[in-house]
Order: C-alpha cells, then sequence, then structure tokens
C-alpha cells in the first residue's frame, strides 16, 4: 500500500500496491501493521456502505463528538465521488482547511480521515457506492455535522445544487469566537 499525507495534517490517499499478471491484479486494501508503523489507527469497529443513485447527490459534512469521534477509511467501491475531508481541530496547524480528491472504482484509491475532521462527499456519477471502515460505532446521539457549502471553508463542490438530505442542507453555519465550537442542527 502507498501512503501520501496531504495538506491536512493527519489525512492520507492510500493507492493499493497492484501485483498485476495476465489474469489481472492482487492488491492489498487493509494492513494492520502498515497502519501501525505509520501511528494510525487500526481499530476497526464498524464497516458500511453508502449506495447513492444519482450523479450530484451530497452527503456531509459530518463527524462523531467525543467521547464517540471515529477514523474513516473511506473507499469508492462503484462510479465515482469527490471526497472532501476538513479540519475542525482547533490545535492543528491546518484548522478549517480541508482536502478535495475523486475516488473512483478504478482508481481504487482511499482516504484515511483521523478524529476531529469532518467528511464529506458529492456523487460524479449515477449509481455510485461508497465503503467505510471507522474506528467506532455509530453514535446517534454524537452525530454531528457542519454545513456543505458554508462559505467559512470555501469548498468548490462540482455539481450546484446537491441532492442531500434536510439535515445535512440545514446544518448551521461555523461558528469560531474565542477558541472554536461548531453549532449543530
Amino acid at each position: 500500500m502507498i501512503f501520501t499525507e496531504l495538506r491536512v495534517q493527519g489525512v492520507f490517499l492510500i493507492e493499493p500496491e497492484r501485483l498485476e499478471d495476465a489474469r489481472g491484479f492482487f492488491a492489498r486494501t487493509w494492513c494492520r501493521e502498515e497502519f501501525v508503523a505509520r501511528g494510525l489507527e487500526r481499530e476497526v469497529a464498524q464497516c458500511d456502505i453508502s449506495f447513492n443513485k444519482k450523479k450530484g447527490t451530497l452527503r456531509g459534512l459530518h463527524y462523531q463528538a467525543s467521547p464517540f469521534e471515529e477514523v474513516k477509511l473511506v473507499r469508492c467501491t462503484m462510479g465515482a465521488i469527490l471526497d472532501v475531508v476538513l479540519d475542525l481541530r482547533v490545535d492543528s496547524p491546518s484548522f478549517l482547511e480541508h482536502v478535495a480528491m475523486v475516488l473512483t472504482a478504478e482508481n481504487r484509491q482511499m482516504v484515511y480521515a483521523p478524529k476531529g475532521v469532518a467528511h464529506g462527499f458529492q456523487t460524479l456519477e449515477d449509481d455510485s457506492e461508497v465503503f467505510y471502515q471507522m474506528s467506532q460505532v455509530y453514535a446517534p446521539e454524537f452525530a454531528r455535522g457542519v454545513r456543505w457549502n458554508d462559505p467559512s471553508f470555501g469548498i468548490n463542490w462540482p455539481i450546484d445544487d446537491p441532492i442531500m438530505s434536510d439535515r445535512d442542507r440545514n446544518y448551521a453555519d461555523f461558528v469560531a469566537r474565542g477558541g472554536a465550537r461548531v453549532k449543530s442542527a
């Protein structure tokens, strides 16, 4: 596996290292030892999929509050998405910065999103599916989010007027005063 740290501290793009021959290829997509060697979370408490029928579907930007903060390993297994990770860690040198990358079924790349960041994606094709490995079980009472188009973040989503839930569309603006806090709906 090839790990590339991105501009947001602790966020990695992970590419499977392919062993190819006439039959096709073999590649590892998870190796506990490789994650441990880099100081990354190795626990997987839950795996989920998100199937999205229509191009332009936007999910996010989501995170879980303490004590249920989670690490996510995200991969597109069908179709294509623009995946976004936004740093909400006040003490991080990349606080309020984001990274966005295209994940596709064909490129098989993954994104490692550490605790303290918000995550979201927008589908670039119909019938796109996203596979998540998470370090923490989902705790609905600790589920939080920030608004996808809050001008504080400057995220350029590729498709205007996305298909999304009312909850995601109506998260409050991000507020930072004397230390940052995130308002949730």
